[in-house]
């Protein structure tokens, strides 16, 4: 995460965030997160897609992949070049961590494009909350995916009620809510609980986030769901 990128200033911030921003701002404003360049807007700012523009983009790129027509976008030296000093990603994607489901090569996108939040099962920990608001309030991404995944292990877990050894029995815990909003649906509960998961965890983002609440109020934002079929590369909107 670099600290130039879309660091903006003060007036600017709050105006992005309302009474959310202010809130941060406050927490924040004797850290060194904002610093000397915090007093200094980017010159050159990159004015985002639209919410519904970044989420075609995203939703064509995995078609690409799904027709081993991949570009392979943004992966020259002078894409690293132009990114040393700031970032200017289009979307965010929360996905699991599976090594099957690395969101640059499944949506066809290169170094830059995309802030990836990666964790077992996809979950909204504080952590992971607050990783999101960075990259709405400061990246100012239009659109975020929770990105859920067939026979996904974490979830694999939750169903089957096992516990697991060491702090791994903790993203099962943070699963379990979703397995009750599954429990009348037919078919395999697995990927039942999948979806669901993928709904429980927009849900607790919506909630628990004044920030976010407030950009999808203003139409500056756009919350999706998606499930990746490991069988067929794709992925389905939820």
């Amino acid at each position: 995460m670099n600290q130039n990128n879309g660091l903006i200033g003060r007036r600017n911030f709050l105006n992005l965030t309302g009474n959310g921003g202010i809130a941060l701002m406050a927490a924040v404003a004797g850290s060194a997160f904002w610093g000397v360049q915090a007093n200094r807007a980017i010159a050159a700012t990159v004015e985002p897609p639209s919410p519904d523009a970044a989420l075609k983009r995203l939703m064509e790129g995995n078609q690409r992949f799904v027709q081993h027509k991949a570009k392979h976008p943004d992966q020259s030296e002078a894409r690293i070049q132009e990114l040393a000093q700031a970032q200017h990603p289009f979307a965010t994607l929360l996905t699991c961590a599976d090594s099957r489901v690395s969101p640059e090569i499944l949506f066809d996108e290169g170094l830059g494009d995309l802030f990836d939040i990666r964790v077992a099962g996809n979950i909204v920990t504080p952590e992971v909350l607050g990783s999101l608001e960075y990259a709405v309030a400061v990246l100012t991404t239009p659109v975020i995916m929770v990105l859920g995944h067939e026979r996904c292990g974490a979830v694999t877990a939750a169903v089957q009620g096992e516990r697991l050894p060491g702090s791994m029995n903790s993203f099962v815990k943070a699963i379990k809510p979703a397995i009750a909003k599954a429990k009348d649906e037919s078919g395999d509960p697995v990927d039942n609980v999948v979806i669901a998961n993928v709904r429980y965890q927009i849900e607790k983002l919506k909630q628990n986030s004044t920030i976010v609440s407030e950009r999808l109020l203003d139409e500056k934002l756009k919350i999706v769901g998606g499930r990746y079929d490991l069988d067929t590369g794709k992925v389905t909107l939820i």
